[in-house]
């Protein structure tokens, strides 16, 4: 450390060594982070031939698994100096899961092994966030929060390619090793990053100017002292149950369509997407301390209830797969815009892990939620209706953003101006 500081080469190198760590962490974990969605979806559907409703059953499992560690988790984060070793951790239990899973075909085990995963992959958003915070502090976070999504939607993208080209050759059992090869990959690139460059205490959002007590709040209680951040999980709950379940309904209408395309298809859904969600996490990168952060959250809303009106126009494979190129308009901005979002509405307050776990069990119990709705009004009325009841949810979000969500951007460079409650 001393000799960084008395030589700029080697303090150049040490950036450029975190920098590339950095981007290579959140390139292996794209897969491993949002888990196997549609993928299991096609697999249990086309191998086990599992119904709509158990498949939407099994998910809402895992993801609520997944949703009750996220403010533990949070809490953790903001406690730890060992975060690197929290994902290494979550990465082997990942790799466990997807090794086990094509043996397995019982609805029990099945459901087990996803929210095992689901658990272990819950920490690895937050994680990345608070290093991302600890390296690069509240000015460059937006910038590089911006960066890790363009990384994160470029291995995701590659990811999809691969799998699709694997399991049109060998089946969709290829896609749970794939995964498990991602996940060991991401052990490498977290120990590639300098433990030294992490400020744990930056990495929490606290500023020693704010007054604020030692105790750690629980996630309930932060939302609770915080009503922008309450709104923003509501806005972001709504967002999730309308988007979640979308993409894997895509997929098991492909499954009808054509049973040996739809892995590919879906492969291919996802690449379109991600392709796009690179330049627009780019932009919202490099725009979002200008232009502000409400004029792109809503932008990103409005893309996703035209996307699920779009889909019902037509059970075209090409279609479908076209309209799915407006999610990486969304989600591409919703990706990079929440974690900046959540840093504003805590700077300094030193609860930014815990804040950002609180909203992730907010909307990861709509994401949750999201697979067992579509489930069964499939079930009872048709892709159509799933997609239309979806595509209605998605409206309400949009209007909730619009009306009452305040502009997160301080207007001076103090502290965490303006609306973090205490």
């Amino acid at each position: 450390m001393d000799a960084a500081l008395e030589d700029p080469a080697v303090a150049r190198h040490s950036d450029l060594r975190t920098t590339l760590s950095l981007d290579s962490l959140n390139f292996f974990l794209a897969d491993v982070r949002d888990g196997l969605g549609p993928y299991l979806a096609i697999y249990l559907l086309a191998v086990h031939k599992w119904d709509p409703a158990s498949i939407g059953v099994v998910m809402t499992l895992a993801g609520i698994a997944g949703l009750m560690t996220q403010g533990p988790a949070g809490a953790l984060l903001d406690r730890t100096r060992s975060k690197r070793a929290v994902i290494a951790i979550a990465a082997i239990l990942v790799t466990a899961s997807c090794l086990i899973l094509p043996f397995v075909s019982n609805f029990s085990l099945v459901a087990l092994t996803q929210a095992a995963s689901a658990v272990a992959a819950s920490v690895f958003a937050p994680a990345i966030s608070a290093i991302s915070l600890g390296i690069t502090g509240p000015k460059a976070f937006t910038r590089r929060t911006g960066r890790n999504e363009t990384f994160n939607h470029a291995g995701n993208a590659v990811a999809a390619l691969l799998a699709g080209g694997l399991a049109y050759l060998f089946g969709p059992v290829v896609v749970f090793y794939l995964m498990a090869f991602m996940a060991v990959a991401s052990l490498v690139a977290i120990s590639c990053v300098p433990a030294a460059a992490i400020d744990h205490d930056v990495a929490r959002g606290f500023d020693p100017a704010h007054h604020t007590d030692d105790e750690q709040p629980s996630g309930v209680t932060v939302l609770l002292s915080n009503r922008p951040l309450l709104l923003f999980a509501i806005c972001c709950a709504l967002f999730h149950l309308a988007n979640a379940a979308m993409l894997p309904l895509v997929s098991q209408k492909l499954s009808q369509i054509n049973l040996q395309m739809a892995t590919p298809l879906t492969s291919a859904c996802i690449v379109a997407a991600q392709l796009v969600m690179v330049p627009v996490a780019w932009l919202v990168g490099a725009k979002a301390d200008v232009w502000g952060r409400k004029p792109l959250l809503l932008a990103g809303f409005i893309i996703l209830p035209l996307r699920g009106v779009l889909y019902t126009l037509s059970g075209d494979p090409y279609w479908l797969v076209t309209v799915q190129l407006l999610d990486g308009i969304g989600a591409g901005i919703f990706g990079a815009l929440f974690p900046v979002i959540v840093k504003d509405l805590t700077q300094g307050t030193g609860r930014f892990n815990v804040s950002l776990g609180a909203i992730s069990t907010v909307f990861g119990l709509g994401a949750a939620l999201s697979s067992s709705l579509a489930g069964f009004v499939v079930q009872q009325a048709g892709y159509n209706a799933a997609f239309l009841t979806l595509a209605g949810v998605a409206a309400v979000a949009l209007a909730l953003v619009w009306l009452a969500m305040p502009e997160t951007l301080a207007k001076k460079p103090t502290f965490a101006g303006v609306t973090t409650v205490a």
